[in-house]
């Protein structure tokens, strides 16, 4: 370990090695020590012996350690930035077989809930596997998604929110309306009118089909549209919003959709829109990217047309 001078940074300017900084980078973008050692195939112990050798040759903290994981400090993110575009070039040759080598680019790993995934992203994608584009898709709730994203598990992850801090980029990728809706059978009985002028007292005692038990979906509705709290208990419960929308359209009750998980019911009048606010629920979603620059061109070639694809959306 090298000696320190009186004023606490390092004596000299012996180079520092390698390793320490690939770990330390990991370290910076996945946020937390436990998700760097997955990343690398390293022990949690071995990473952080790595980053406090690293601090002892700065003379510097480089991570305030959280229950949660760590936030860099401001000399992390200055190191970050002078270290991150070397290191990612030299990955294209020490973990990619080297110079002019002849490797298929690797699976794109893309993450997101699996009713947008389903009917919409795949469908986008699906040309381009004529590209020799491979896909491996994982479905999943955003928080944990994000983990994973900040893990290097996956390369892009479809956010239901946007993610916070900042080891991971994010674009809105498309704007989701949430519309009541119900089959014409249980529209006709309560009267679609009476919905907009009595608000939700009609829908009293009518069955509600929800995605979980807390009613997520729907409470936020209730209290956008009406401006009231939402009360009472699920009918059925099932996480995925096609299997809401299938017990909707066979006349198990009402619930609240996304519009593009049931513009084609809504078409065919399979289902019926119970009311049209002004200024219905909106929720945008984003897309997020995997900390560092990927040399897998075809991250950016999925990203992109993802991106074009959820304009249309």
């Amino acid at each position: 370990m090298p000696h320190r001078e009186s004023n606490g940074t390092a004596a000299s300017a012996a180079p520092l090695d390698l390793s320490l900084l690939r770990t330390f980078l990991a370290v910076h973008r996945a946020g937390s020590f436990t998700a760097a050692a997955r990343l690398l195939g390293l022990s949690q112990p071995t990473v952080t012996t790595q980053i406090r050798s690293l601090e002892d040759q700065l003379g510097r903290e480089l991570f305030e350690r959280r229950p949660r994981g760590v936030v860099s400090t401001s000399v992390a993110d200055e190191l970050a930035a002078r270290v991150a575009a070397p290191l990612d070039a030299l990955a294209t040759v020490t973990d990619r077989g080297g110079f002019g080598a002849d490797v298929a680019p690797e699976p794109v790993h893309v993450a997101g809930p699996a009713e947008l995934l389903c009917t919409r992203v795949l469908p986008a994608l699906a040309p381009l596997t004529g590209q020799g584009v491979r896909l491996r898709i994982t479905t999943g709730l955003t928080d944990g998604l994000l983990e994973g994203l900040r893990g290097g598990r996956f390369d892009l992850a479809i956010a239901t929110s946007r993610p916070r801090g900042r080891t991971l980029s994010a674009v809105p990728l498309a704007d989701e309306e949430f519309v009541l809706v119900a089959a014409p059978a249980w529209a006709g009985r309560i009267g679609r009118d009476r919905v907009a002028t009595e608000g939700p007292a009609v829908l009293h005692g009518v069955p509600l089909i929800s995605y979980a038990e807390d009613l997520p979906i729907a409470r936020r509705y209730w209290r956008h549209v009406f401006g009231v709290r939402l009360t009472g208990q699920a009918a059925i419960t099932v996480p995925d919003l096609r299997g809401v929308r299938a017990a909707v359209v066979a006349g198990a009750g009402i619930s609240v959709l996304p519009r593009y998980l049931c513009l084609d019911e809504l078409a065919s009048g399979a289902l019926v829109s119970l009311l049209d606010p002004e200024d219905p629920p909106i929720n945008t979603a984003y897309l997020a990217r995997r900390p560092g620059v990927s040399d897998n061109p075809h991250v950016a070639l999925v990203a992109e047309r993802i991106l074009a694809a959820g304009r249309t959306w």
